[in-house]
């Protein structure tokens, strides 16, 4: 007998067929999908202790964020969207600022937020930039994977080291007082080591560690302590290599990806997030390495430099869309980055054929889940694989009349169409409502936490709203 049926709804498997199943659905056992079908056929073979409606609803696959920021969800709005000031706020909350409720909090928040706009599963890297990891001890990371655990999401954590120069300065704070600590790249990587022994795939599988180091660019080999960067970088990916997991970077863009081929870290475990400004020997690269891009539409990075999605595409790279959530100006909304996808690579070619609505949501579902070597376990509905699974509400008025779901749930929906969502076969959202979580306690944990924050840090100057915010064309003071 199965645990839960959930039937009477449109299914949107994205498995091998890409079927779409007009009055379909999906049985469950334990934490794995076991039948998905029309809703009779199903029923019929599956019965089941607990029956889910999904009429009026598309059954789809949890969404995938393939690349965003733990810590951001405190700090998003610091500084008005003024770049030097929030780095100011990153460099500040994520080395000497920061406690292990900090992070706790936060996570809740960011994983809470993922959970509502229905993303199953998302990467966060443990710190802000390409390289302000909050990795001088492991009591910050277990926080962060404490909280993600509580809310009963599916999380890959990204932890590493920082630029050298070493040592840095990092401190903790015991009873309102700022000890400060020099902090080397072994004690680091150290860190790095304890919390993929103590977390990764652990919690029936929800929680992964992955590895990173900061994007080299040209400057950086120009600098002193080059040599340092490079063998850090090496250092940090063998032991990646070693343990089986996933490596990224974060702030790819014109000439880095040369550079990570030189210094021996691309490859089918390596995932390159931003990847803007590349040229064509940078994208056969990729290609013949079989390195993973992560496509950020709606980021700053994607402004000031097009990441090649199309063209990477054709030459048969497997690329992911992330949020790079959250920041001044996005959240954790798949749906939204989705649009965003498609509308800027249209506007680049002037040309409305590009990124068919298909495509993107390949990139959120099943592309995401090859990115993050999980394909096997989670992207699509297909029996054997874990039982991630949304319910999104097209009884909507934007998302009538009731045709081609395909196209609306891609092109029309929000993340606040979501009305249920399952983890591994727990259902963890229901009517839009978290079932094992206060949310009203996250909220007050999260706004607590980052009042004291501001209060540590003398950040209070980052909330006032900029001059030019009203009756202007243009903000110059976002120029830097």
């Amino acid at each position: 007998m199965a645990d839960i049926l959930i039937r009477n709804g449109t299914v949107i498997a994205i498995d091998d067929e890409r079927r779409i199943i007009p009055d379909g659905a999906v049985a469950i056992e334990g934490d794995r999908i076991v039948a998905v079908g029309p809703s009779e056929e199903v029923a019929r073979d599956h019965p089941a202790r607990e029956t889910i409606d999904a009429g009026g609803m598309a059954i789809m696959p949890g969404l995938v964020d393939s690349h965003a920021h733990a810590g951001h969800g405190l700090i998003k709005t610091m500084g008005g969207g003024r770049s030097n000031l929030w780095y100011r706020a990153c460099q500040g909350a994520y080395t000497v600022g920061s406690t292990p409720e900090f992070w706790h909090a936060e996570a809740q928040l960011a994983a809470l937020e993922r959970l509502r706009f229905g993303v199953t599963t998302g990467v966060s890297l443990l710190g802000g930039g390409d390289s302000v990891m909050r990795t001088d001890e492991p009591v910050y990371g277990d926080a962060h994977m404490e909280g993600v655990l509580g809310i009963g999401t599916r999380s890959v954590v990204a932890v590493g080291t920082t630029r050298p120069p070493h040592p840095l300065t990092y401190a903790h704070w015991e009873d309102s007082v700022r000890l400060d600590r020099a902090v080397s790249f072994e004690q680091q990587l150290s860190t790095c080591q304890t919390l993929v022994d103590r977390w990764h795939r652990t919690h029936e599988d929800r929680l992964h560690v992955a590895l990173l180091t900061p994007t080299l660019h040209q400057e950086h080999l120009d600098a002193r302590g080059a040599e340092d960067a490079i063998a850090q970088s090496r250092k940090v990916k063998r032991l990646a290599d070693d343990r089986g997991l996933l490596f990224t970077q974060d702030g790819h863009t014109r000439g880095s990806v040369r550079i990570a081929r030189e210094i021996g870290i691309l490859g089918p475990r390596t995932l390159l997030s931003h990847a803007t400004g590349l040229d064509d020997r940078e994208i056969a690269i990729c290609a013949e390495t079989e390195t993973r891009i992560v496509h950020n539409p709606s980021a700053v990075a994607s402004i000031l430099a097009r990441c090649p999605v199309p063209e990477l595409l054709d030459a048969g790279v497997v690329v992911a869309i992330g949020s790079d959530a959250t920041a001044p100006d996005r959240s954790a909304d798949m749906f939204r980055h989705m649009q965003q996808c498609m509308h800027y690579h249209r506007t680049h070619f002037h040309d409305p054929s590009w990124l068919p609505p298909g495509k993107v949501l390949e990139m959120c579902t099943i592309d995401a889940a090859r990115v993050l070597g999980l394909d096997h376990e989670i992207g699509s509905l297909e029996p054997g694989k874990k039982a991630d699974i949304i319910l999104v509400d097209l009884r909507r008025p934007h998302l009538y009349p009731a045709n081609m779901p395909e196209f609306r749930v891609t092109y029309f929906a929000n993340g606040n169409d979501v009305h249920t969502v399952l983890v591994g076969g727990r259902v963890l959202l229901r009517d839009r409502n978290p079932v094992n979580v206060n949310q009203d306690a996250v909220l007050d944990a999260a706004q607590r936490e980052t009042e004291l924050l501001i209060d540590r840090l003398g950040l209070r100057d980052l909330l006032v709203t900029p001059d030019m915010f009203w009756r202007h064309s243009r903000d110059t003071s976002l120029i830097e």
